[in-house]
């Protein structure tokens, strides 16, 4: 028999998988709920939720922020965005997505204008002006000879299909396109292609052999079939762009259905003008992600190089200036990314952070001290049995948050805090069901499902419930005993001490710890001191936690530090 006095006075790892209690017993915690760990290391009882707007079903929320002073929170759902400034809807404008393809949206700002691609949709915007919010179509430029500087692509099923141009007999601007093998079907008509140097709309089929095209201007008849001509890499039959983003002041798409490992970047400062030219410096870029395995991209990423995230692997552009001639893309890691639906990266102190394609592991993507060569760091190694299925995922800057809403409803949140080696996981729980997340500025909006009924509310620190009306608990749950390194049998608490700070209401090990009454009264910021209980030896066995903080009562609660007395046997 032995006394023991165990202290824990930081909480820098957070929640821990039960696998590794023993690699961080002075750390961590084997639950962690509702509460945020502080840059300290103490833990603080999360804040409540404000309600907002009772919003559609399956909205998705995206931040567009033009300034600091002018910050706006999209709520899209089916063919609309609701368009919202400090929690109040000031617009609302149609927009073209079912509500079944809102999870593929991904988009890129770029000033006051906001661009979102669909595979199934020719690119969008949406832009911010004196006289209000606006939607329109991307165009890419057109040439005076009615040419568009949109690029151009070869697909295996084009080689050897020889095209001869004759006469249609219909005017000078038309022609007959004949294969000298079976070729076209009716979803060419209306397709853009590039024949002799030459551009041409498929205006009609006739035959699986014969097409009618247009063009403007005068052209050649051939005798011989011509073997090397391209399709338009975005059009309905191909597929519009799956990703995009803005990179060394170039716009720059990646993959499509058709398409699916291609990169092509517009000219310098010219984003509608995609036209590869003759090469010179600043010309529009093409790149094929070249690999034994399938690459599918899922996103592009602009940061101090060009990130390419794909469903097999991590790959980047690190040439700077980028230029047709001195342009070369890599593979760096091979962990993977989702590609059902669109998990927006985020930058985190440099780092890209994004969601493996098994849903498994958050990774890092960070660069080596030689800026060659990227690493994928798993940030939730620790924390493994957090992670099921993320679905949405945002970045609080200011408060060095990452809240990651997963499948089954609740928000794993990563509290980051690199220069006091705080890097710890908890979960947020509520009454309903967590379905997305996003950050404005400094703000963190969610869409919670409570009951039939689902709301936009934001995190707010003034709240102490969530909605006004639906209370949550708070809870602390230590390491096991047989973690401490004695491996005891059995042991008996005596005294469960706790440091707290602004605190009206905790439990340990589920009894009530006394706090002075004159903390109850609004205007009391709570109790700053020492908390104590004595618990005339209660036992336990050692795999059951050695103490357990929490409550149910909408009070604040900080916690600094827990020390715990007693004896225990070998």
């Amino acid at each position: 028999m032995g006394n023991f006095i165990k202290t824990q006075n930081v909480f820098s790892f957070g929640e821990v998988s039960s696998e590794f209690y023993a690699v961080h017993n002075d750390g961590g915690v084997a639950v962690l709920e509702n509460m945020d760990v502080l840059p300290s290391g103490g833990l603080k009882r999360r804040c409540g939720l404000k309600h907002i707007a009772t919003i559609s079903d399956d909205a998705i929320l995206v931040q567009f922020k033009i300034s600091e002073s002018e910050k706006y929170l999209l709520v899209i759902y089916e063919r609309a965005i609701d368009i919202y400034s400090d929690d109040i809807k000031i617009a609302s404008v149609i927009s073209p997505w079912h509500i079944n393809e809102l999870k593929q949206l991904q988009y890129a700002q770029r000033f006051n204008s906001l661009f979102f691609v669909h595979p199934l949709y020719k690119p969008v915007i949406l832009t911010k002006d004196s006289s209000g919010f606006h939607i329109s179509f991307f165009y890419f430029d057109v040439n005076s000879d009615l040419s568009v500087n949109i690029p151009f692509i070869r697909f295996d099923d084009m080689e050897g299909v020889g095209i001869t141009i004759s006469s249609s007999g219909i005017d000078n601007n038309h022609a007959t396109f004949t294969t000298n093998v079976d070729f076209w079907t009716n979803d060419w008509v209306g397709e853009r292609v590039l024949v002799n140097s030459k551009q041409w709309i498929i205006e009609s089929v006739q035959s699986e052999r014969v097409a009618t095209a247009y063009t403007n201007g005068d052209f050649t008849f051939t005798v011989n079939p011509i073997y090397d001509w391209y399709t338009c890499a975005f059009s309905d039959k191909c597929g519009w762009p799956n990703s995009v983003s803005f990179h060394q002041n170039r716009m720059v798409f990646g993959g499509t259905k058709s398409s699916p490992n291609n990169i092509w970047m517009s000219k310098t400062g010219k984003y509608n003008n995609f036209d590869a030219g003759t090469g010179l410096d600043d010309e529009a870029v093409c790149l094929t992600l070249l690999s034994a395995n399938h690459h599918k991209i899922c996103t592009i990423v602009s940061g101090d190089s060009l990130q390419v995230l794909t469903s097999n692997g991590e790959w980047a552009i690190l040439n700077s200036p980028l230029t047709p001639s001195n342009v070369s893309v890599k593979q760096h890691t091979s962990v993977g990314s989702i590609d059902t639906f669109y998990l927006p990266p985020q930058k985190i102190e440099g780092a890209t952070v994004f969601v493996s394609q098994s849903g498994k592991d958050i990774r890092e993507l960070d660069i080596d001290v030689l800026n060659e060569r990227y690493n994928a760091t798993d940030l939730c190694t620790y924390a493994k049995h957090l992670m099921n299925n993320p679905i949405s995922m945002s970045f609080n800057q200011e408060q060095h948050k990452l809240f990651v809403v997963m499948n089954d409803g609740y928000m794993a949140v990563y509290n980051k805090y690199s220069n006091t080696e705080i890097s710890a996981w908890a979960t947020y729980k509520t009454d309903g069901l967590f379905k997305y997340v996003c950050v404005v500025g400094d703000t963190t909006y969610v869409v919670v499902q409570r009951g039939n009924n689902t709301y936009l509310e934001k995190f707010d620190e003034n709240c102490l419930n969530d909605a006004n009306q639906y209370n949550f608990s708070y809870k602390i749950s230590a390491f096991p005993m047989i973690v401490n390194g004695h491996s005891p049998k059995n042991i008996r608490v005596r005294k469960i001490s706790v440091r707290v700070k602004n605190t009206k209401t905790l439990f340990a090990n589920n009894y009530r710890m006394e706090i002075p009454n004159y903390v109850y009264e609004p205007t009391s910021n709570g109790y700053t001191g020492d908390l104590s209980i004595n618990l005339l030896g209660c036992q336990s066995n050692t795999i059951e936690p050695i103490w357990i903080l929490s409550s149910s009562e909408q009070l604040p609660a900080t916690i600094l530090s827990v020390s715990v007395e007693g004896w225990y046997l070998i």
